[in-house]
């Protein structure tokens, strides 16, 4: 039922609605003031609106407004136009499901690109391209040059694309073009601009949940004995409680003394001897493998390799993997050829990639639950707009039973029900065996249903947009990230009405997630732009939610997904604690290699270490062709050494927490090792250069990089490290936390 018109006026202009902690009220003004030239701009022909030359923001968005409606069938909403100042202004918009974010961050992109680049980060590569082809003509109309980049995209289509005046990008490609230019020789090889602007699309899921993730790019395969499959048959003969014991809380797993003995009779080893440390780490992942990493929940099998899904939404992630040695053991679990490992060449979390950006905004339809963590780590403030029609859908009470099977019994029952009038149904699930496994059971009862595990962005996205239709019954993982809206009636929009008198799409969440985000983000698939719409969680006391975060006398819901969230909490704290230190050493480096590449310092540094020499050489060839070799021998010297130290951390921080064992802080002992290693990096690297250029042919024949044996990796490849896969020190310390949130 509509509000009365002054009511519906006075509940869109809230200068502060409930959690937001910016006040809207002069974006208010400045929408209010757009209002009053759109029929001014209505009266233009297109070459006058086009060559319109605006002044102030609220001209831009009344010019934005008028050619979006022009180009693209698209009139912004008032509250579209209120997101896209936030935006301009730096903050995260909160806008629900359906309310037109693309256009929002299309028509803030355009503003901002008048001050310098703009990057859109979308959270896959369909909705780059597809969000760049859609609002391309809005671009061109308002005078701004677009592009889009791709996991496919040729090193000269990111130039072209980065030279762009908005340029679409996933948040991963953008930080591994980054990460490759950082280890460029040539300037001109570089795909990337200075970073400007960025706009983050699913805000609260990049800045938040995967901002503790490390993009890696690695080359050079490492040598060395592979003992993971053979590992991988030992354990897959123990049994649990007598061999191994779980810990579900903190996610590990550890031999008791009768499986030490099995397994040191299967190998003929001691397993705790100082000489077959190996073995003993080899058998601790091959347990963590076959005991707590589980197919089609925590990874898929497609194509003969091992595919993570990714915990926040529920989706296989592209180009993850695990830590080189649990990655090796999984393949070894399922008996697939090991994809080998490789020196790492450079890293960065994705929560020190978006910093480096000059200004950072972000949309999403769930931000006010990561309020704390968007100050903390990004000093970013929330502006929740309201929207453009009242939210009238129905949100029924949870459904708990005792059991899982219980639980499903009860969805079947639900579904046939509901689907016997034709309402459609979507039902999300937590983990891809999840949807597969109900999906089953759907068509065993009669019921014809689409399933769908994110293996296919575009071809998902096509499927999702059809799941309004009348009688449509489509099971999924959770929905964040698929930039697509569900409409009644599907395409055939004739079928709208009949779907809402039906009380529209009926969202069926099968257990709950550990955030109540993303919870809020599955019911926000139904009732979009006040469309009728329901939706109900059927919750059993053997969800893992509840097994692992329900205060033992109190299995609630709400309760567990509180603690579950604080522990998500403290270990984003606990892990940008370890990558602060290593995020300051790396743009140290990087501010030195870029003196070094930019400029003549790796000249000066090699005069001033080895002058004689230096002053030989010049006097023979010229400074310039000196400095050129300097440049290149420095280089390579930087690089060999700052991968050599991301080794030693990698090898620290996954060993720190045994240093708790001797009552010792494992951070400050980490603190300890990695800062004198990193002293003496640069001064080592340089030294290093020195004695391969004191050593240079005098007469210059061959001092080329390969002439020098100099040569880099004939290969390179990125990928994302899941880096809380291994129980580390600061899980541990977490299992504490949980227990002591459980008992209270």
């Amino acid at each position: 039922m509509a509000l009365p018109g002054w009511l519906e006026s006075a509940r869109r202009w809230v200068v502060r609605p409930p959690g937001s902690t910016v006040d809207l009220g002069s974006l208010w003004a400045e929408v209010a003031r757009a209002g009053e030239l759109e029929s001014e701009l209505t009266r233009l022909d297109d070459s006058a609106l086009t060559s319109r030359k605006w002044s102030g923001r609220a001209e831009f968005c009344a010019v934005a407004r008028e050619a979006a409606r022009r180009e693209l069938g698209l009139r912004a909403y008032d509250e579209q136009l209120a997101g896209a100042l936030a935006l301009i202004d730096g903050r995260v918009a909160e806008m629900a499901t359906g309310e037109g974010k693309t256009l929002t961050a299309a028509i803030a992109a355009a503003a901002l690109s008048a001050d310098g680049p703009v990057h859109v980060l979308t959270v896959n590569d369909y909705l780059a391209r597809r969000d760049t082809e859609w609002m391309w003509p809005l671009y061109q109309r308002l005078g701004v040059s677009v592009g889009w980049v791709t996991e496919k995209s040729t090193a000269a289509q990111r130039r072209a694309a980065y030279a762009r005046d908005v340029t679409y990008v996933s948040v991963n490609e953008a930080g591994f073009d980054l990460l490759r230019d950082g280890l460029c020789t040539d300037v001109a090889d570089r795909v990337q601009r200075p970073l400007g602007a960025v706009i983050v699309d699913e805000a609260d899921a990049v800045l938040v949940d995967e901002a503790r993730v490390p993009l890696v790019l690695a080359g050079s395969t490492l040598a060395g004995p592979d003992l993971a499959l053979g590992m991988a048959g030992v354990v897959r003969d123990l049994r649990p409680g007598e061999h191994y014991l779980l810990a579900e809380q903190d996610r590990t797993v550890h031999l008791t003394a009768d499986g030490i003995a099995a397994v040191e009779r299967a190998l003929g080893a001691e397993l705790y001897a100082v000489q077959n440390l190996d073995l003993l780490t080899a058998a601790n992942l091959a347990l963590h493998a076959e005991a707590l990493l589980t197919r089609d929940v925590d990874y898929i099998v497609r194509d003969g390799r091992v595919e993570l899904v990714d915990g926040f939404r529920g989706r296989v992630a592209q180009r993850r993997r695990w830590p080189d040695g649990l990655q090796s053991a999984v393949e070894a679990k399922e008996g697939l050829t090991g994809s080998g490992g490789g020196s790492i060449l450079a890293t960065i979390t994705l929560q020190a990639f978006l910093n480096r950006y000059a200004r950072v905004a972000g949309m999403t339809g769930t931000a006010l639950g990561v309020g704390e963590q968007l100050r903390e780590h990004y000093r970013l403030e929330i502006a929740v707009l309201p929207p453009h029609r009242p939210c009238i859908r129905r949100d029924e009470p949870d459904r708990t039973y005792r059991t899982a099977g219980r639980r499903d019994e009860a969805v079947i029952a639900e579904v046939t029900a509901v689907h016997a009038t034709g309402r459609p149904i979507l039902l999300a699930t937590p983990a891809v065996a999840d949807s597969e496994t109900l999906g089953e059971r759907l068509r065993e009862a009669g019921i014809a249903c689409t399933v769908l595990n994110a293996k296919n962005d575009a071809e998902e996205a096509a499927i999702v947009a059809e799941a309004g239709a009348i009688g449509a019954v489509t099971v999924s993982t959770q929905m964040t990230g698929r930039g697509v809206d569900i409409r009644l009636g599907g395409s055939d929009q004739r079928d709208h009405d009949r779907v809402a008198a039906l009380g529209g799409l009926y969202v069926i969440g099968v257990g709950r997630h550990d955030s109540a985000r993303i919870d809020g983000q599955i019911r926000g698939r139904a009732g979009r732009q006040g469309d009728p719409g329901g939706s109900v969680f059927f919750v059993s006391l053997e969800d893992d939610l509840i097994t692992r975060y329900a205060p033992a006398k109190s299995p609630v819901v709400a309760d567990a997904q509180r603690i579950a969230e604080q522990v998500n909490l403290e270990i984003h704290r606990n892990t940008w604690r370890y990558h602060y230190l290593l995020e300051q050493h790396r743009v140290a480096m990087a501010d030195r290699r870029e003196q070094v590449l930019t400029t003549d310092r790796g000249s000066e540094i090699l005069a001033g270490l080895r002058s004689a020499e230096h002053a030989a050489l010049v006097r023979a060839h010229g400074a310039d062709r000196v400095a050129a070799v300097a440049r290149t021998i420095v280089l390579h010297h930087l690089d060999t050494a700052w991968a050599d130290y991301l080794g030693f951390i990698g090898e620290l921080r996954e060993g720190i927490h045994l240093r708790a064992v001797a009552n010792l802080d494992p951070l400050d002992e980490f603190h300890r090792a990695a800062v004198p290693e990193f002293r003496r990096l640069i001064p080592d690297a340089e030294e290093r250069a020195a004695a391969v250029f004191a050593a240079l042919d005098p007469s210059g024949a061959d001092w080329t990089a390969a002439g020098l044996g100099l040569d880099r990796p004939s290969a390179t490849w990125t990928y994302v490290v899941d880096d809380d896969a291994l129980g580390t020190d600061m899980t541990h310390f977490l299992a504490g936390l949980v227990d002591l949130f459980r008992t209270r």
